[in-house]
């Protein structure tokens, strides 16, 4: 038997080689020899064009201005000029959402959202985001990761054959979630690349390591103002790209790039070119106001509890609080004319049994809640559902996810939360005006204190302004500084 199964395993080792020399080829921005699995340039090509189409809905969609959408396409196709594939046609998009983040899809799909764009300093810190987009591209990373998985899914057949099913599952399972994101190796990657492209371009290299400081400090104040401090990991987006401004540093030494002959920042062009740029929720997906949270086309708004940070999506609106504590709010169908506690027991959490269930009203609307104790990888949460009949077509849930041991301390906030849902005037509803960044040159007497007492913000606001401008807390202003500010 023990004979058998290491010619078996013999066997499939063989296969598996041939397939791998079968399916190698060559990353052009690395010249490093790699199994794809047998995906080539032009099928990354067909998958990117595809999950374009349903990642841009996803994120709000393309932000709608002309100008500085073709500003960011003549900075990233400068970029992918310079690149060892300059005939690969890129597509550049700056996705309609304040969330801080950029990706890029195969076949040279490369993403940054305006959120981003608020962040930056200058030109050459968009440059350092988009040519290490460009280097994941450039090193046909998602082909290599397809080709890892595609040796996995070998390994697991050979698994099934020789151990069974049973084991075969489990390196799938395991496989899946290590190949959920870029490796660190491939992030190292894509910044020595990013920094070269930088570099032929005339940028200043260490524009990549300065907007990486930016974003740390954006996530480390996210982090306060959610009253999670030391938790800014939760907030950043390198979470999911492991990368350092130090890193980056180490990278520039390892790509034998030291200064380049007067780099560009751009930074006066820049600034021009996001003046006016939307900040904040779009009005089209409802907006965040301090805690409270309003849509005027959908005509409703509510408040979340002291402490509790939101944050819109096209899918949810979330509010995080002290102790872990949430409240996911969605819309969903009404479920015809069944009774709001049979929507609640029926519809949306059929299946599981609630406590307490209870018919309530809320301004005037019919409504239902009922909470359930819940065994989670984070532990024992109490958690409490909330149905609210908005018209015939429409009902709107709150969900309440809380520790057990802080049920008590939060039970008259949430309870208000669940009170404060009600219907927006017509009045009301077009009064709402969108937040949009302005570029202020400082006059004298001016002070972050006196800009921040205008800016729209119920809280840090000086701090925000701070961070959106790169600088640290002891920053002075100068006269005739032009800085970045938040305005209706």
């Amino acid at each position: 038997m023990i004979g058998r199964l290491k010619h078996a395993a013999s066997v499939l080792a063989l296969v598996a080689f041939g397939a791998v020399l079968a399916g190698c080829e060559t990353a052009p921005g690395t010249g490093r020899a790699f199994f794809t699995g047998g995906m080539s340039a032009q099928d990354e090509a067909a998958l990117g064009a595809r999950e374009h189409e349903k990642i841009v809905p996803q994120f709000g969609g393309a932000y709608d201005n002309p100008a500085l959408n073709a500003y960011a396409r003549s900075v990233g196709g400068l970029l992918a000029r310079t690149s060892e594939s300059p005939d690969l046609k890129f597509t550049f998009t700056i996705l309609d959402t304040p969330v801080v983040n950029a990706f890029a899809l195969p076949g040279g799909y490369v993403y940054v959202t305006r959120g981003l764009l608020a962040l930056a300093d200058d030109e050459a810190e968009l440059a350092g985001v988009l040519a290490h987009e460009i280097g994941h591209v450039t090193a046909r990373h998602s082909a290599e990761r397809y080709g890892q998985a595609t040796a996995a899914r070998i390994a697991q057949v050979g698994l099934g054959i020789v151990f069974g099913n049973a084991a075969a599952n489990a390196a799938g399972t395991i496989g899946g979630i290590a190949l959920k994101s870029f490796s660190r190796e491939q992030e190292h990657e894509a910044d020595l690349l990013g920094i070269r492209y930088l570099a032929r371009a005339g940028y200043d290299p260490t524009a990549m390591a300065t907007f990486l400081e930016n974003l740390l400090a954006d996530s480390r104040l996210a982090a306060v103002m959610a009253g999670r401090e030391g938790k800014a990991d939760d907030f950043n987006i390198m979470q999911t790209h492991p990368r350092t401004a130090d890193r980056v540093k180490a990278a520039m030494g390892e790509a034998g790039i030291k200064t380049v002959k007067n780099p560009m920042r751009a930074r006066g062009i820049y600034l021009s070119k996001i003046d006016a740029m939307l900040y904040g929720d779009n009005p089209d997906q409802g907006i965040v106001r301090g805690r409270k949270f309003l849509h005027g086309e959908l005509g409703f708004a509510f408040e979340v509890p002291p402490k509790f940070q939101l944050a819109n999506s096209p899918r949810a609106v979330v509010a995080r609080g002290p102790e872990e504590a949430a409240i996911i709010f969605d819309r969903a169908k009404s479920g015809g004319k069944m009774a709001m506690t049979a929507y609640l027991t029926q519809v949306w959490a059929k299946g599981v049994v609630l406590r307490d269930v209870e018919a309530i009203e809320i301004n005037g609307m019919a409504a239902a809640t009922g909470r359930k104790n819940a065994k989670t990888k984070h532990g024992p949460r109490d958690v409490r559902l909330i149905a609210i009949r908005y018209d015939a077509k429409t009902v709107y849930r709150m969900l309440f996810v809380i520790r057990p041991e802080s049920s008590a301390a939060l039970a008259e906030g949430l309870r208000k939360t669940t009170y404060s849902f009600r219907k927006l005037t017509k009045d009301e509803a077009a009064a709402i005006k969108p937040l949009r960044l302005r570029i202020h040159k400082v006059r004298g007497g001016e002070t972050w204190q006196s800009l921040a007492a205008r800016a729209p913000f119920e809280n840090y606001a000086r701090q925000r302004l701070q961070v959106l401008n790169g600088l640290g807390p002891d920053a002075k202003l100068r006269l005739g500084q032009k800085v970045k500010i938040v305005a209706e």
